[in-house]
């Protein structure tokens, strides 16, 4: 199916919003999340098909068509900063990284508008490659968040070598947070290695306003989930810039 739905360009990102804490209202910025379109146009997310896919070229070409829809995107909306989330195991893959060095080129200002979102467990499988191009990228201007944290494996000590810029705090700690003893206090201590390494945190997951106002006395920067949208195939970014007609 998924790979049907890439020979036919039936591959679409849906734009979730990245809400500022303590002013809801203002979003700081937008994850891309990878869909694929059935023939008869329905969305199929990506949790349904990425584990089947995730260790495959199959797998690659996801990481280089989302990487190529967000960057056109942030070409597109000189206003927006977009997160695309990605494999480790593309930075070794060539076509990826002409998709990345391309989209970077195109305009000085996208690579300090690009978040690109490596999961926990994907960081721990090759941490030095992810370690050396995080600092090639990072002097672009480009940021990385750590995503689903808490959900895998990461070795602590890492963290003096990654220089993640983000962290966002896997959702199954969020849920009824504020209700939760356990969830509160694991939230806490993920929330507190954030901090002390000078990454902006993110809740990952919240669905309710007694979630975000518990999330917001912690301390948390930032919050994701479907009490502030859910992902949606055409986000309101503003205006489009006009794209040049090819001669």
């Amino acid at each position: 199916m998924v790979r049907e739905a890439i020979d036919a360009r039936r591959m679409r990102l849906a734009y979730q919003p990245v809400v500022l804490a303590r002013d809801p209202d203002r979003v700081a910025f937008h994850e891309g999340l990878i869909r694929v379109l059935d023939p008869n146009g329905r969305v199929i997310p990506a949790k349904d098909f990425i584990g089947a896919v995730e260790c495959t070229d199959i797998g690659r070409e996801i990481d280089c068509i989302a990487l190529e829809l967000g960057l056109g995107a942030l070409l597109r909306h000189s206003a927006t900063r977009i997160s695309i989330n990605m494999s480790a195991r593309s930075i070794g893959y060539p076509r990826w990284m002409r998709v990345l060095k391309k989209g970077l080129a195109a305009d000085p200002t996208v690579g300090e508008r690009l978040i690109l979102e490596i999961t926990e467990s994907s960081a721990m499988l090759v941490p030095e490659l992810v370690i050396a191009f995080m600092k090639d990228l990072q002097t672009e201007g480009v940021a990385f968040a750590l995503d689903d944290f808490g959900s895998g494996y990461t070795a602590i000590r890492y963290f003096k070598d990654f220089f993640f810029d983000i962290l966002k705090i896997d959702g199954q700690f969020i849920r009824n947070i504020h209700r939760d003893p356990d969830n509160a206090a694991l939230t806490a201590a993920l929330l507190s290695i954030g901090q002390h390494f000078h990454m902006f945190t993110v809740a990952e997951a919240v669905e309710s306003p007694e979630e975000a106002r518990f999330l917001m006395n912690l301390g948390v920067d930032c919050l994701q989930g479907y009490l502030f949208g859910a992902a949606n195939l055409k986000p309101d970014f503003g205006p489009a810039i006009p794209q040049r007609k090819r001669a």
